[in-house]
């Protein structure tokens, strides 16, 4: 059997197996619904919202210091200190990314509590007065 036909078998049972497993229940589960626990949610979302504030501070607390070195390496003739520059750029890239990333994060799942208590506090108004308007006539 050559390489391409056997890849092609591997990828044929890997996708019946994972189309298999996406129909099914989890095993014991018994078919549970998804279930929002507030706690658990809020919990991740202001552990997002600390890493953010921590990478605001601590990722770049060796920027001042890299940013030096380059200079005195690339003025002395170094190649490595340009390259040293080009690593600190883009260290100072990645570390704004990941920290909008976690914003993004921490704000999404405060946007979700807010948006669930709301919808929460209305079904419950809706459901109290459709009671209330049962009981009237």
């Amino acid at each position: 059997m050559s390489f391409d036909e056997e890849w092609a078998a591997a990828r044929t049972t890997a996708a019946a197996s994972v189309s298999m497993r996406l129909n099914q229940a989890a095993p014991g589960t018994g078919g549970q619904d998804l279930e929002l626990n507030q706690d658990h949610i809020g919990a991740i979302g202001t552990e997002a919202h600390m890493l953010h504030s921590r990478l605001q501070t601590d990722g770049k607390h060796a920027a001042a210091a890299t940013a030096e070195a380059a200079g005195a390496l690339g003025k002395e003739g170094f190649a490595s200190g340009a390259a040293l520059t080009r690593l600190n750029s883009r260290w100072e890239s990645q570390v704004k990314t990941l920290g909008a990333a976690c914003a993004q994060i921490s704000n999404g799942l405060n946007y979700s509590l807010s948006s669930h208590d709301k919808e929460e506090q209305r079904l419950y108004a809706e459901f109290t007065t459709s009671k209330l308007d049962e009981y009237l006539k």
